[in-house]
């Protein structure tokens, strides 16, 4: 089946590559990303041949969060709602999963790799949680942010929509290690080759077990009520001048000029 914004590719000893392919966008998440990548994860997770899954992106970022920048016609019809479901269901995969991140690593980005079992980042990349800097409240992905950096880091990168560099990120728990452009690939494949040495099925019930001792369970969050704050406060007139402050390249009305 052809794709049109991911390219995939699976090993001989199963690991299995998807790498975000929208270049042009920053691999910015359209509808049609997160319905192509939500297929691929449900249809590698009852592939007994996949051992392993592999996030990329193409170019210079890894995701540039929601594609807030395309013209209303492209945007999502749903906002946020297909991106719960995508990250939950990675965060659910019954396999060992690894993102190697380089550039932007913002937004929905972040909440992606925050539900990998392992994240690799590139020196010169970078992470953020912008949506209130564009007037609304990722209520629906709150809980997947707290869980990955804590309650008192997302409070203060929450807030601040402030950039959080790969040492930042990997002190406070985002990241597991550091690489560069020529050693990522290597780090990649040595970590990847470990992972293969745990025999399938242990993972998957290790992964299972360990769900339930997370703070918070992401299986037992009010997601509904979550995603209904989220619409709500994606429909506000703060996020419509924020939108468009964006759009527009310029600060938005609430911003104070120094």
């Amino acid at each position: 089946m052809s794709q049109q914004t991911i390219s995939t590719a699976v090993t001989g000893r199963g690991i299995a590559t998807v790498t975000l392919n929208r270049p042009e966008r920053g691999n910015a998440l359209n509808q049609t990303m997160l319905d192509e990548l939500a297929g691929q994860l449900e249809a590698w997770g009852s592939d007994a041949k996949v051992r392993v899954v592999v996030l990329r992106g193409a170019g210079r970022h890894f995701c540039a969060g929601a594609d807030v920048g395309a013209p209303q016609a492209e945007t999502r019809k749903r906002p946020g709602a297909n991106l719960v479901e995508l990250v939950l269901a990675l965060d659910a995969l019954p396999k060992p999963t690894v993102a190697l991140v380089q550039g932007a690593c913002v937004g929905g980005g972040f909440a992606i790799t925050a539900c990998c079992d392992a994240v690799l980042a590139d020196e010169g990349a970078f992470f953020s949680i912008p949506e209130a800097r564009l007037g609304f409240a990722a209520t629906a992905l709150l809980p997947v942010f707290v869980r990955a950096i804590g309650y008192r880091n997302f409070r203060r990168y929450g807030l601040s929509g402030e950039r959080i560099g790969s040492a930042e990120a990997l002190r406070i728990g985002l990241v597991h290690q550091l690489v560069t452009a020529a050693t990522g690939d290597e780090v990649l494949a040595g970590l990847t080759d470990a992972m293969l040495h745990s025999a399938p099925g242990s993972l998957r019930d290790f992964k299972a077990a360990a769900a339930r001792y997370a703070t918070p369970d992401l299986a037992s969050l009010p997601l509904a009520e979550l995603e209904a704050k989220f619409h709500q406060s994606r429909s506000s007139a703060e996020a419509i001048e924020g939108i468009a402050s964006f759009r527009e390249k310029r600060k938005p009305n609430w911003y104070p000029a120094p």
